[in-house]
C-alpha cells in the first residue's frame, strides 16, 4: 500500500484545498444516492465559516492524493455551542468554555478504502499534539438500532474520550450560523452525543 504522509495546513492552504476536502467528505460520508451535490455544498458552506474560526487548525493525510482530514477550532466563549445540551452542564465545562480553553474537533474523516490503517488515530494525535486548550469536545451520531456503537464512538473510546451527554437537534438558524456540531456533523438536525477529552501534554 502507498505510504501515508501527514501535514498541517495553514488557514490559507485549507481554503485553497476546500474543493478537494469537499470531495473527500462526500466519499467518506457517502449517503443516499443523488444526495452528493447537496452534501458537498452543505459541507462547503460550513467549511467556509469554520476556517475563519478562532485557532482553526487542520491536518490532512496524503497517499498520492488526499485520503483523510481532521480539523477543529476554539469553541466561542459565549457558550452558544452548548445550546440544546440535554443534561446539566458541569460548572467546570462552562468555565473552560468562557475562558476560551475549549477546542472543538469539528471534523475527522478518512476514505473508506483507507480505513483500519490507523490514519484516523494519527490525524487526531497530530491535530491535538500542540493544542493549547484544557478540554476537547466533539459531537457524534447517536448509537444505531439496538444501541449498536457507531464507528466514531468506538474510535473516541479507544482514544480515551468519555461521553458527557447529548445535544438536541439543531434548528435551521443554528445550521446557518456555522453548524459547530463537530466530528463529521453533516446531519445537523439530528440529536448528537457529546464526547470530551483532556488533551495530552
Amino acid at each position: 500500500m502507498t505510504d501515508v504522509y501527514l501535514r498541517r495546513l495553514s488557514r490559507w492552504q485549507a481554503e485553497q484545498q476546500r474543493d478537494v476536502v469537499a470531495d473527500l467528505h462526500v466519499t467518506a460520508y457517502r449517503g443516499a444516492a443523488g444526495a452528493e451535490y447537496r452534501d458537498r455544498q452543505g459541507f462547503l458552506n460550513r467549511f467556509e465559516q469554520h476556517v475563519q474560526r478562532t485557532d482553526f487548525d487542520m491536518v490532512v493525510a496524503d497517499a498520492a492524493g488526499l485520503v483523510g482530514c481532521a480539523y477543529g477550532f476554539r469553541v466561542a466563549r459565549t457558550g452558544e455551542w452548548w445550546s440544546g445540551f440535554r443534561d446539566e452542564l458541569p460548572t467546570e465545562i462552562e468555565e473552560l468554555t468562557a475562558s476560551g480553553r475549549t477546542f472543538l474537533l469539528a471534523e475527522l474523516m478518512v476514505l473508506p478504502s483507507q480505513r483500519r490503517r490507523g490514519i484516523a488515530t494519527r490525524l487526531g494525535e497530530r491535530l491535538l499534539a500542540r493544542l493549547d486548550a484544557d478540554l476537547v469536545v466533539a459531537a457524534v451520531d447517536r448509537p444505531g438500532e439496538g444501541g449498536r456503537k457507531t464507528a466514531a464512538e468506538e474510535i473516541l473510546r479507544a482514544w480515551g474520550w468519555s461521553k458527557l451527554g447529548e445535544l438536541g437537534p439543531r434548528i435551521a438558524s443554528d445550521v446557518g450560523s456555522g453548524s459547530d456540531y463537530g466530528a463529521g456533523a453533516d446531519r445537523e438536525t439530528a440529536a448528537r452525543e457529546v464526547w470530551i477529552r483532556r488533551p495530552l501534554r
